[in-house]
This record gives structure tokens, C-alpha cells and sequence, in this order.
């Protein structure tokens, strides 16, 4: 007699677990790639990015790969190569680090004089965001290679590039000294891996980012080198090779100091550190972690949350040096994005030179997933000037695309494919030792438009000497429609908002793994959950 299996598609990506401890976790997934966990459940196949600009997009700087982005105004602020470059629509843009600006002119009236020139050597960018009484702030870029001073840019007016005013300058820290990390924190830019010093900060004239001789301003040397700075809440976070650290009462010269968080846990990259459900999230040697739970539990492995990918972490952590690491949180899906690319010498398109994995906060806590073909060299998520999120990111061609958006992925113009797979684990469905023979499965989709999955079912872990059936292509799913709202040919009224679609399956073995997979430019669809039916069939 046969009888039903069920399961819910919810826990996210596990890779640190073996097939046996993997039998008895029935929803979460072996392979999540090009999936998203949905905070409401289910995985949902990723959107893709599309040119900035459109049709009409063209490069800031040719090919030359994009090192750094940041939305700022009522459009982006772009690096690439030795520039640095505005756009409101990816159509044009405008060089801003040169001695001249076209547009209305250096005009502004406190400022004293230009000492733009190109940056020397640059490699990834960062940027901090000063803001103030003028329309948008101020900027503040610095890069990685620790070769530039910092860069001081401003934009005021709102109507067309050509009304409004530009200036910029670099920034004199003390003599001859640059910095590779930025970040505003309660009133003033703190700035710290000067080559020659990368175990100091500095703190800028209180209201003067541009100042570091003026009042408030001042520097503080640490024990450790320096690798990322964030400010959070009332502290400066100090992220170091070894050791974390924070800076209190930057503005009460008599109570400054630097407390430490541990002395034990560092980060690798600190373009990985960004802000999220209350913390800082960020990479150590042994996964992800964050600052909260790190101070909080200390040293011990149980501050890590990313033990359920561990072993992509420590893939990552092993190459670190061979990687360009980039990251955002995309805050209306409460998701942070971390990018790992081989940054020359491989395909734009190749798996293996641009990953990235995608932890969803969900009421369990971080659930993952991971990207595959998006090579992000520099990402950017934030608020435009009519508080709309906006996220952009950018390749080694020097491209800049609308990041999370459409069906499809890009190279420069041309659309390619998303290659999306969910795998189960391999299900015993509470009885290992019980042959189980296949009749259909109902799988339960929540569709975005007309979608065609194809199911493939392995079984016995794909033991060679097991029967293993080609692969199932589901019928068309259509986007279901409700009265009044559907488009004649596309959406179907009366379908059922979240379908099961059935698809007839052939074969048997004790353990069963099934794959929903997709490689195509069609709209997302999340799959909720499966519903197997079977008929046992005798035990060895």
C-alpha cells in the first residue's frame, strides 16, 4: 500500500554535515545554489542584475575593473582604475577627481582650493559618508592598496548635473600618511592603515572630516595591525589580524580609551564587516562571526554562526589571499551578501571564479545559501536621496550592474542564464533499512511567472549500481492570478496562489535525494515543500 512523505523546505544550506547526519535534517539542503531562504519559508531562486543604465549603460572607465561603488545622491559614485567617477543613470559619467569638474564649476564658497590628481596604484575602495547640512554629504573614498591619501568629495543642488556644484580634495592626515580604512563615527572620520603606521588611527577635528590638526582631533596606536574599522552604536569597532577592539568616548579626551573585545579572534578582510540585526557581522579565521556574540561567549567556537557552512568558510579562510572579497546586506530582505572572486584570470562566467554565499536573518538565526556566476568586485547597498534602497555592484570588465534585479545575469550587455539548484538530502524517510519504490511527487511552488523546473531523483546515493531515472521536466507552472489583475496569456485565473505540481516517478532504493533545478532567464519561484508518494517494500 503506498503512502505519502512530506517535508518543508526550510533550514537553509548544510555542507558540514555528513550523508548519514544529513538523512535525519529532512528540509534543509545539501546544494542551495542560486537560491535565497525566504524569511517567510521556503528557497526562492535568486533575481538576477542587469545593466545599469540599460541599453544605453556604458563603462566609467573602460574596461578597467570597477575597485570600488557607493550610492550616494540621486545616483552612484564609481572607482575604477585610477578615477573616480558620478552617475544618476549609467548613461554617462562624470570624472570627479580631477583638477577640473565640469558642471557649475568649483564654486563652493568655504572651499580653499583643489588638490585632486589620480589615485596611485589603487586596489578596493572604501567609503564613508559624512553626512551634514549640505544636500547629500560629504564622501569620504579610501583604498586598500594604502598608496592614496583620503579623498573629500561633495555635490550640492538637485536639479541636472550641469546646475549643480562639485568639489573635492584630498585629505592631509599627518605629513605623508594614507589610509586604506574609513568610517564616520560621532562627528568625526577615523581613518587607520597607513603602511608605515597600520596599527594607529585617526580621528579628524570634531564636524571636519577634512581636519586632522583641528580640535577633537587626534590618534591612537593599537598592539595589532589594523584590517577594518566600523563605527556601531556609541563605538568604533577595531578589527585587527589577531584581535578585536573598541574605542569609547572619542569626544571626552579624558575618558578616551581602547577596551578590548578578545585578544584571540581576528578578521580576515574587512570588507567583509557590515551591520545587521543589531551586530556586526564579519569574517574570522574560523567563520563568520559577530561582535556581539564574540564578546559575549567569548573565544570559543560557539560564536561563530556560520557552522552549518563550515567548510566553504574554511575553503574561503584557505585562500583568503587569491580571493577580492566584497559584501552588502540588502536590508528589505534582511540578507547579507559576501562575495569571493578570483580577481583575474578566469571567465567572467565560471562558477568557480565568482562565488558568494547569502545568510538570511530568519527567526532561527542565519540560514544560508550560495551565488554562483556573479562576480562582484565591489558592491554597494544603501538609501538614495528619496530613501529608496538601491544596491549596485560591479565586475572585473568594468561593468556596473543593478544588483538584484531581473530574470537573468549579465555579461556587459548580453543576458545569460541563472543556473539555480535545490538538492535534498538523501531521505530514508524514517526507515533506512526499507526499499521504497516511487509513484509521483507533489511539489509545492510559489511561482513569480510562467516557470518550468525539471526534477531530478537520485537514489542510494547515486550508488553506480542503482538505477538512477533521467531527469523530469514539470509541467509549465503559470502565474496564478486573481480577477481583475492578470495579463491575458500569462497568468491563469483561478490558479491556486501556491501549487502542487505532479509530476509521475519511476524506480527505488532505501534512500531517495531529490534535486529541483533551472537554467533558464525565467522569474523566480520559491519551493515551499515536496509530498512523496511510495509503497515499501520489503527490508534488507
Amino acid at each position: 500500500m503506498s503512502q505519502p512523505y512530506g517535508l518543508s523546505s526550510k533550514g537553509g544550506l548544510y555542507t558540514s554535515l555528513n550523508q548519514l547526519e544529513m538523512t535525519g535534517q529532512p528540509g534543509v539542503a545539501s546544494t542551495l545554489r542560486n537560491f535565497e531562504v525566504d524569511a517567510d519559508g521556503g528557497y526562492r531562486r535568486i533575481n538576477g542584475f542587469s545593466p545599469f543604465g540599460g541599453e544605453s549603460a556604458v563603462r566609467p572607465n573602460g574596461a578597467t575593473p570597477i575597485l570600488g561603488l557607493q550610492v550616494y545622491a540621486d545616483g552612484v559614485i564609481a572607482t575604477a582604475d585610477d578615477d573616480m567617477f558620478f552617475s544618476q543613470d549609467g548613461t554617462s559619467y562624470l570624472q570627479i577627481n580631477k583638477a577640473s569638474v565640469s558642471g557649475s564649476g568649483d564654486n563652493f564658497s568655504t572651499f580653499s582650493g583643489r588638490s585632486v590628481s589620480a589615485f596611485t596604484s589603487p586596489e578596493q575602495s572604501q567609503f564613508a559618508v559624512f553626512e551634514g547640512v549640505d544636500d547629500f554629504g560629504s564622501v569620504i573614498m579610501t583604498d586598500k592598496s594604502g598608496s592614496n591619501k583620503p579623498f573629500f568629495f561633495k555635490m550640492t543642488g538637485t536639479g541636472a548635473l550641469n546646475t549643480r556644484t562639485f568639489f573635492a580634495e584630498s585629505i592631509t592626515i599627518d605629513g605623508s600618511k594614507t589610509a586604506k580604512f574609513c568610517t564616520v563615527h560621532d562627528k568625526h572620520l577615523v581613518v587607520a592603515g597607513d603602511p608605515s603606521t597600520p596599527s594607529t588611527i585617526y580621528f579628524s577635528a570634531t564636524n571636519d572630516p577634512t581636519s586632522f590638526s583641528g580640535t577633537g582631533s587626534g590618534s591612537i596606536a593599537l598592539e595589532d595591525k589594523i584590517v577594518g574599522i566600523k563605527s556601531f552604536r556609541n563605538d568604533l569597532i577595531i578589527f585587527c589580524q589577531n584581535s578585536l577592539f573598541k574605542l569609547i568616548n572619542i569626544n571626552d579626551s579624558s575618558n578616551i580609551a581602547i577596551v578590548p573585545i578578545t585578544q584571540n579572534v581576528g578578521c580576515m578582510d574587512g570588507a567583509s564587516i557590515q551591520e545587521i540585526g543589531g551586530d556586526l557581522l564579519f569574517l574570522s579565521p574560523d567563520g563568520l562571526r559577530t561582535v556581539a556574540g564574540t564578546a559575549r561567549i567569548g573565544d570559543v567556537e560557539l560564536s561563530s554562526v556560520s557552522r552549518p557552512i563550515q567548510s566553504i568558510i574554511q575553503s574561503i579562510a584557505d585562500n583568503i589571499n587569491n580571493f577580492t572579497v566584497s559584501s552588502a546586506v540588502l536590508r528589505s530582505k534582511s540578507q547579507y551578501r559576501l562575495f569571493y572572486n578570483v580577481p583575474t584570470g578566469a571567465s567572467a562566467t565560471a562558477d568557480s571564479s565568482a562565488k558568494g554565499i547569502i545568510a538570511t536573518l530568519t527567526n532561527q538565526g542565519f540560514q544560508y545559501s550560495e551565488t554562483a556566476g556573479i562576480k562582484a568586485t565591489a558592491i554597494s547597498s544603501d538609501f538614495d536621496n528619496n530613501g529608496i534602497e538601491k544596491t549596485f555592484h560591479g565586475d572585473s570588465n568594468g561593468f556596473i550592474y543593478n544588483h538584484d534585479d531581473g530574470n537573468s545575469y549579465y555579461s556587459g550587455a548580453t543576458a545569460r542564464d541563472i543556473d539555480a539548484a535545490y538538492q535534498t538530502p538523501s531521505l530514508d524517510f524514517g526507515d533506512a533499512g526499507t526499499r521504497k519504490t516511487l509513484y509521483y511527487m507533489r511539489l509545492s511552488v510559489s511561482p513569480e511567472g510562467a516557470v518550468q523546473p525539471s526534477l531530478r531523483v537520485r537514489f542510494d546515493f547515486e550508488d553506480p549500481d542503482v538505477a538512477q531515472p533521467p531527469d523530469y521536466t514539470f509541467d509549465s507552472i503559470p502565474l496564478p492570478s486573481i480577477f481583475g489583475t492578470g495579463i491575458l496569456g500569462t497568468n491563469v485565473f483561478g490558479a491556486p496562489s501556491d501549487p502542487l505540481v505532479r509530476q509521475a516517478i519511476q524506480g527505488s532504493g532505501n534512500t531517495i535525494s531529490f534535486i529541483i533545478k533551472s537554467n533558464d532567464q525565467k522569474a523566480p519561484y520559491t519551493v515551499n515543500g515536496m509530498y512523496v508518494n511510495y509503497a515499501p517494500s520489503g527490508r534488507r
